[in-house]
């Protein structure tokens, strides 16, 4: 092989090489892109932190470790945290009310209601340092609910019965396999209302409401955003401008931009597919993901374990 031969091939394989190089330059440049796209809040700049809380309220460790990451985030100025939801387990909303409420010892906190915040939506709600919601909101459903299926008649005309053995009359009661005697009943409602007292305490508290008055507002019955705010059960009426105008009271600059704190769908690499499914959905509206959108749609109830706070439409 005569030297320009060798020449030529040295010169193609520095080519070869230099555009490697670029390639995994681009491919790293693409991923921390991404990862800052996911992960808002990495960045340097000053913004105002969004948490979307919606559908059934459960005991959610993701969701915490989100608010936990905006107490700590210095560059998240405010939280403003976006309710729709008809509620969920009680625990589940005492849980997310109590890390909201140390966001607020750090920054302020905007609870803004959107078409649903009842029931453990509303407990959420009042944690922030003020609540928005619209005119046609629904709120309210202040109250606890346990309940349990019954399945003896069934079982009768199948002709199945359970026998059981147990240490105490009160052991696993209610059950679905008989009727609850009296005595579990009064053990039940004693729960209830205990966890009643605790939510109706709550609302005291955090609305500045004598207990007598919010005792006649905890009947379980739904408000509608203009008979909340008369009923003081939130601040104001609005949406975006009156949220700046409120983060405006509290100092907090006008220009910031809001940055969703969005859950983090999968774990591993596979987030990368995730956030272009995100990305494209944001884009182009494509429904790329439609188990959401068929739970949705089929309106499905869901039973949960514990002590519920809960309001939804009965469906004949």
């Amino acid at each position: 092989m005569d030297h320009s031969a060798i020449a030529d091939r040295r010169q193609l394989r520095r080519k070869l090489t230099f555009w490697r190089v670029v390639a995994v330059l681009i491919a790293l440049a693409v991923i921390l892109a991404a990862a800052a796209w996911r992960w808002p809040g990495s960045g340097a700049r000053d913004h105002i932190a969004r948490v979307s809380i919606s559908g059934i309220i459960q005991d959610d460790a993701e969701l915490l470790e989100r608010l936990d990451r905006i107490a700590r985030n210095d560059r998240a100025k405010a939280l403003v945290v976006t309710i729709s939801s008809p509620g969920g387990t009680t625990y589940g909303g005492e849980v997310i009310f109590k890390a909201l409420r140390k966001v607020a010892e750090k920054k302020p906190v905007v609870s803004d209601v959107r078409t649903l915040a009842a029931s453990a939506g509303y407990m959420i709600a009042t944690a922030g340092d003020t609540i928005i919601a619209g005119e046609s909101s629904i709120t309210g459903s202040i109250g606890v609910l346990f309940q349990y299926p019954q399945m003896k008649e069934l079982m009768d005309k199948i002709g199945v019965s359970l026998e059981e053995i147990k240490s105490a009359p009160l052991k696993a009661e209610p059950s679905p396999f008989h009727p609850a005697s009296e005595e579990a009943k009064t053990m039940i409602r004693a729960m209830v209302m205990d966890s009643y007292d605790w939510f109706v305490d709550l609302v005291v508290e955090r609305r500045k409401l004598p207990r007598d008055q919010v005792l006649r507002l905890a009947d379980g019955s739904i408000f509608t955003g203009r008979q909340a705010l008369a009923a003081k059960l939130v601040d104001k009426l609005g949406g975006p401008e009156e949220i700046r105008a409120y983060l405006d009271e509290r100092k907090v600059p006008a220009d910031l931009p809001f940055v969703d704190y969005e859950a983090v769908k999968r774990s591993g690499i596979s987030w990368i597919g995730s956030s272009a499914r995100d990305f494209a959905r944001s884009v182009f509206g494509l429904p790329l993901d439609l188990q959401p959108t068929i739970e949705k749609l089929t309106g499905e109830k869901l039973f949960l374990d514990g002590l519920v706070s809960v309001w939804q439409v009965d469906r004949d």
